[in-house]
């Protein structure tokens, strides 16, 4: 399992380190540097302390590896003084400062002229290297040390910063399943808000949903307990049937309860599986295939009705027309304003189905809807009063349902020469492509 509280002392520990090994780097190359000043101008001085007159040759005494060596020779060229014999130096001297390989390293080499004498003295690099390291060392050795200790006090820190988001946590862990109000939002730092508030908007959204759920489960039950209830009667009458006539009475109306129980069960459920805030299968598709299908399927129920129905477009290339949405979708809401359309229209009336461009219209000869009553006509299980037929009420709440699933606005208007209603369907344009 991931820990912030973990990750965030890991990486805080490694970026020490690594600002320790820089600042161990950078030490170290300016003890370097000092040392070189040092360790030149030491040279400088001892060489001007050494005697300028000329005197006899002396062996060197010394045969220790590394410190100092010293080389003097006559104006001549004889060697008068070598300390270190066994120093790997050249046998001749060269004025000034100079740095020079050896089998045994680096050497640094100092020459002059010193009175009647030229001398030179040479040191090994080493001895200079060591120095700025120990110093470099010494220097971040109580930085080492207090690593732990700094370790301790950034997961005590960390662990103080994330005290916000374990009261969160508690304040979920505690709440009932039910319990959608908001989390309290203050006292929190900036960095914690914004994910409460997330969550504050989820829990409303949930709260909303979990509401519309149970109106929907309220008006579905109340909806069912009359076809249900009619259809015992209806059942109960075709037991108590006297005769054959009877009984063939019975049995239609008991035929005709179930179509109409089955029709208010098939809505509800097209009802509940239309989400607008979930995305469906959306694809391009024509809007003249999808009505020229839906039209074909409702034209033998406008047949048996004597109602014209026919499929216009205001254009040619009206065919071409499409949208990006869910086919299956787009069917059943154009399939419940045809039929809305068929059901209200008298005998011998007209129903139109037009297509402009992106708009779709469903045009009726029947009774209309009034002004005042149109835009509760979208209300799940609205029937206007006095209205006759076997509706459920659901057929515009699904079309209004789908339409937002799909950004389109539905829209209702009389119909030709103010006779009937016009039901507009209205497809957003699509978004321009950004300019590159």
């Amino acid at each position: 399992m991931r820990s912030i509280r973990r990750e965030l002392l890991v990486s805080l520990l490694l970026t020490m380190l690594l600002a320790l090994v820089l600042a161990g780097v950078a030490i170290y190359r300016q003890a370097l540097w000092q040392a070189n000043e040092l360790f030149d101008f030491q040279l400088q001085q001892m060489a001007l302390s050494l005697p300028p007159e000329a005197f006899s040759s002396v062996p060197g005494m010394h045969d220790s590896e590394g410190g100092l060596v010293i080389q003097i020779w006559s104006r001549n060229g004889v060697q008068l003084y070598y300390s270190h014999p066994r120093a790997p130096l050249p046998h001749r001297a060269e004025l000034g400062f100079n740095t020079i390989s050896t089998p045994q390293g680096d050497w640094r080499v100092y020459g002059a002229v010193v009175g009647h004498n030229v001398v030179q003295l040479a040191q090994p690099m080493s001895v200079r290297d060591t120095l700025a390291a120990a110093l470099a060392v010494r220097t971040l050795l109580p930085l080492v040390v207090l690593v732990p200790v700094l370790a301790l006090l950034v997961w005590l820190i960390v662990g103080r910063g994330l005290r916000p988001l374990r009261r969160v946590t508690h304040a979920l862990d505690q709440r009932a399943p039910g319990a959608l109000e908001p989390l309290p939002d203050t006292r929190l730092p900036d960095e914690v808000r914004p994910l409460v508030q997330a969550l504050n908007s989820l829990l409303e959204r949930l709260s909303h949903a979990l509401d519309q759920q149970k109106a929907f489960v309220a008006d579905a039950a109340h909806e069912l307990r009359t076809p249900l209830t009619a259809l015992q009667l209806q059942l109960q009458i075709l037991e108590r049937a006297g005769d054959d006539e009877e009984r063939r009475g019975a049995l239609a109306d008991l035929r005709h309860g179930m179509q109409r129980a089955t029709r208010l069960v098939q809505q509800l459920l097209t009802l509940a599986r239309q989400d607008p805030e979930a995305p469906s299968n959306l694809q391009k598709i024509s809007l003249d295939d999808v009505l020229q299908t839906v039209v074909a399927s409702y034209a033998p129920l406008a047949e048996a009705r004597h109602i014209d129905l026919g499929l216009e477009r205001a254009a040619p290339d009206e065919m071409q027309a499409q949208v990006s949405g869910d086919a299956d979708a787009l069917r059943t809401l154009f399939g419940n304003l045809i039929d809305n359309a068929i059901k209200y229209t008298p005998g011998g009336g007209r129903v139109d189905v037009r297509l402009a461009s992106r708009r779709v219209d469903v045009i009726d000869t029947g009774p209309g809807i009034p002004a005042d009553e149109r835009p509760r006509v979208f209300d799940r299980f609205y029937r206007r009063t006095g209205q006759t037929g076997d509706g459920s009420g659901l057929g515009l709440a699904i079309v209004k349902r789908i339409a937002e699933a799909h950004h389109a606005a539905v829209v209702l208007s009389d119909g030709a020469d103010g006779r009937g209603l016009c039901v507009s369907v209205r497809f957003a344009e699509p978004a321009a492509a950004p300019l590159l």
